[in-house]
């Protein structure tokens, strides 16, 4: 070939390759790019075979090929490691074959039976992204091209730099129309889940994909189903002491192995992880990296507006609930009296045991799931529960069934108008209650509020009936006998049959009456009654609560009594004393039992001896605390004596002095005498009781003596003071010490 002949090839070669060069960085694809790259090589050089082969880890791969040579496009892929790194960084030609020594790729050019072959390296100032090889079957002169070609492969490796960068920001944005087009916050979760993962699998070549989510209360990451081919994962991995996200995913933004995750980061918390594994020809690159990173951007946005909308939808739903609960629960208020409705709608809607008790932890009403508690087991929980009563709400406590099983409640107030109504108890799982079962346990708490308000109503109202029946039942002579027995009738109350009227007297402590005024102690008063009346309903339905001029009244009937009366009161009395002690007041309570009745007139009578003895109890049998009137011996018969002035004479001719002298001194002569009388004079026992000395007591004596001018020796002198103090004590009020 002539000198000028060969310059005009080379320099139409040389353009070639800048017009190649230029139009490469015009293309979009990478694919594109390498495929117009092989065809104009082969139409320019009339070769038999042109091929792009790209680096893509370990292995040599051939991208695109223009030629028939089906054997060499059928060997690939190639190990690097056993062909000549000169391939990859300087320009190669048949000829200078040997040198590269052995090497996997020109043993495949010999092995084809190539004469003539040259390669082209794809390289920038970074990296080396492989070589072009282009090859004749026949031998064909080479010219001497070297430094064209190689500046030609640094264009070549720039334009598909550049057509990658294309290609990926072209993939971004199908990958933000597909994510806008297949996603959607109206479909379930788990089909977003099962797109998301379809997706990462396909556009990674990968065998299986799948999504954890990071539960932060249980610290674990839980399998978020469903996944893309078959999962053979634990789908539970528990973080330990250890948060470095690595530990538990080795591959994590970490190209180049057999698996690949990213993180899904939203609002800078990791809230899960988006993996892969099996890529089905070679291993996970850069490509697949970026592929994913673009899904978890979007992923997990998606995931969080979806739990938070899947969470609003339910919220609404549970409050349209919530709305038609309250609603069967106010009907229930207004349809029924009673608890059970209340019980046995909150059992069916938390599928647990419900249970409601008094303020003073006694059942009310109670419903049951799947068994039913004995007697002892509910007690157990009242014994437990009336441990807690002063706690917090929302205290756990439990039970122990027979069988070893161990049930767990939770305890709430129910409070209403500043006072305490109730407790409501509910049985809970493993599970803890959610917000909105708090607020449905509130909700139930204040519907049973008003139920218990209600009833409070409709007894206070029942008591205000009853007090007005009670006052003119309980007079010396009654105008109207029909309206008092259609008033008894009203309560289901037979007037003939034999009664007994019991009066009771609270005392508050020193305590509770020092710094407060009448009003104070007297609502005091009024709330010891109120729980008393409720403990008393429960120990008999048969009694009859009421109050008159300021006592409180119990009217028994004589059948309650049994075969031995004293010991029935003797119990009665002692539960008083104890339903008085579980309140918060400090107090004594007595009591005065009156006579039977026989006809209307009687309840007077026995009234007023209930009275009477409990006069007598407060001034003479306070250790007692009670008495009936029948067995106070000679109260009795002065009970019946008519001319109550003579009396009120009597008890002034004999005591007043006493009492005037007592009053503003330290030296009680009042009490001094009584104690000595009652003694039957005798001194050591006298002084003993009144806490004084020998010569204390004989010296109050002889000043008693001096100022009733009376001798304590005469026989006379004696029973009428005795009898003085009888009388005072049977007519005078306890609460008075002035006559």
């Amino acid at each position: 070939m002539t000198e000028s002949k060969r310059e005009k090839l080379m320099r139409k070669i040389e353009n070639h390759l800048r017009k190649t060069a230029r139009h490469l960085v015009k293309i979009d694809t990478e694919e594109e790019a390498l495929q117009f790259l092989a065809d104009s090589f082969r139409s320019q050089f009339s070769c038999d075979f042109v091929g792009i082969i790209l680096q893509e880890g370990e292995e040599l791969n051939l991208k695109v090929w223009s030629g028939d040579l089906q054997q060499i496009t059928k060997s690939f892929p190639l190990q690097v490691q056993n062909c000549s790194p000169n391939l990859l960084h300087q320009s190669l030609t048949y000829d200078k074959a040997e040198q590269a020594g052995d090497c996997q790729f020109t043993n495949l050019m010999k092995k084809e039976k190539v004469k003539t072959w040259f390669t082209v390296p794809l390289k920038d100032d970074m990296s080396s992204l492989g070589f072009c090889i282009i090859a004749y079957l026949d031998y064909v002169p080479l010219l001497d091209m070297k430094a064209h070609f190689d500046e030609f492969g640094k264009d070549v490796a720039v334009a598909i730099a550049m057509a990658k960068q294309k290609e990926a920001q072209i993939k971004k944005i199908e990958g933000i129309e597909w994510i806008s087009k297949n996603l959607s916050l109206d479909v379930p979760l788990e089909k977003n889940i099962e797109t998301l993962v379809e997706r990462a699998g396909k556009g990674t070549n990968a065998r299986m994909a799948c999504i954890y989510l990071y539960n932060e209360k249980e610290n674990h990451f839980i399998f978020q189903p469903p996944s893309y081919g078959p999962f053979e994962k634990p789908e539970r991995i528990n973080i330990e002491t250890n948060y470095v996200l690595k530990e538990y995913f080795p591959f994590l933004d970490t190209p180049g192995g057999s698996e690949l995750t990213v993180p899904l980061i939203f609002d800078l918390k990791t809230i899960g992880v988006l993996h892969v594994e099996g890529k089905q020809k070679g291993v996970f690159n850069e490509d697949d990296l970026e592929i994913l990173k673009l899904l978890s951007n979007h992923i997990a946005a998606i995931l969080e507006n979806a739990r938070l909308y899947k969470n609003e939808k339910e919220h609404k739903e549970r409050l349209y609930f919530l709305l038609d609960y309250q609603h069967a629960l106010v009907k229930e208020t207004v349809e029924h009296d009673n608890f059970d409705g209340i019980t046995s709608a909150l059992r069916s809607l938390f599928s647990k045991s419900v249970l409601l008790f008094d303020r003073f932890m006694r059942p009310i009403s109670c419903s049951f799931h799947h068994y039913d508690l004995s007697n002892k087991d509910v007690e157990r929980l009242m014994s437990s529960g009336n441990k807690e009563r002063l706690i917090e709400n929302g205290r756990k406590i439990h039970i122990q069934l027979n069988d070893g099983e161990e049930l767990h409640f939770r305890l709430w107030k129910v409070n209403g108008g500043g006072n305490l109504l109730g407790f409501l108890a509910v049985e809970i799982g493993e599970n803890d209650m959610d917000e909105f079962d708090q607020l449905t346990i509130d909700l139930a708490r204040n519907i049973c509020s008003i139920q218990f308000i209600k009833q409070k109503l409709v007894l206070d109202t029942k008591e205000q009936v009853k007090d007005s029946f009670v006052s003119k039942l309980l007079v010396e002579r009654i105008e109207d006998q029909e309206r008092i027995l259609q008033y008894a009738n009203l309560f289901q109350w037979n007037l003939f049959h034999q009664h007994r009227l019991a009066v009771l007297s609270i005392l508050l402590d020193e305590k509770e009456t020092e710094n407060s005024n009448l009003l104070v102690q007297q609502s005091k008063k009024t709330l010891i009654w109120d729980q008393l009346k409720t403990q008393i309903s429960r120990f008999s339905k048969e009694i009859i609560m009421a109050t008159n001029d300021g006592n409180y009244i119990l009217i028994v009937p004589v059948k309650e009594e049994g075969k031995h009366p004293k010991n029935y009161w003797k119990v009665f009395y002692r539960n008083i004393k104890n339903w008085v002690r579980e309140g918060n007041i400090e107090c004594q309570v007595f009591m005065g039992i009156g006579g039977k009745t026989e006809n209307l007139n009687d309840y007077y009578i026995s009234y007023q001896q209930a009275i009477q003895a409990l006069n007598v109890v407060f001034h003479r049998f306070r250790h007692k605390g009670f008495a009936l009137f029948e067995e106070l011996g000679a109260y009795t018969i002065l009970h019946h004596l008519d001319n109550k002035e003579a009396i009120e004479f009597f008890i002034k001719r004999h005591l007043e002095p006493l009492l005037n002298y007592s009053e503003g001194k330290s030296m009680d002569l009042f009490h001094t005498l009584r104690a000595f009388l009652y003694n039957n004079g005798n001194i050591k026992n006298s002084a003993e009781e009144l806490f004084i000395h020998r010569s204390s007591l004989l010296y109050r004596l002889e000043k008693i003596e001096s100022l009733l001018e009376i001798d304590l020796n005469d026989a006379d002198h004696r029973f009428n003071m005795m009898m003085a103090y009888k009388l005072y004590d049977l007519y005078y009020s306890k609460t008075t010490e002035r006559i």
